[in-house]
């Protein structure tokens, strides 16, 4: 299963040592896994981020082949440039692949932990 697991406030220096770490010693169990770590400042930022509609967005592009964005919006029912926007951002945060072959999704979860 791949994954994103994503990490809001807190020490990201400290947090980035201790996945390093732990991917370590996983890779040296023999486990396979795919994961990817995403930051962001606060909570806030996050929620800028992942929004209802986006969240709606990334579940289509999990479960379906979208080709392009124009595809994407009249699936999701939606105007073109906002679906456009939603992908860019999606895309700048690592949540989506759009490439010239479509838009992508590549993981199964995202796992959120939140300091406090």
């Amino acid at each position: 299963m791949s994954e994103i697991k994503i990490t809001v406030g807190g020490d990201f220096e400290e947090e980035a040592k201790r996945q390093a770490i732990d991917a370590w010693h996983r890779a040296e169990r023999g486990e396979k896994f795919q994961e990817r770590h995403l930051a962001f400042e606060s909570w806030d930022a996050l929620a800028r981020v992942l929004s209802s509609r986006r969240m709606e967005l990334l579940r289509y592009v999990r479960r379906n082949h979208v080709t392009s964005i124009r595809s994407l919006a009249k699936a999701l029912g939606r105007d073109y440039s906002n679906v456009h926007a939603d992908v860019q951002a999606l895309a700048r945060a690592g949540l989506l692949e759009s490439t010239s072959k479509g838009v992508r999704a590549d993981y199964d979860t995202i796992e959120t932990k939140i300091a406090i």
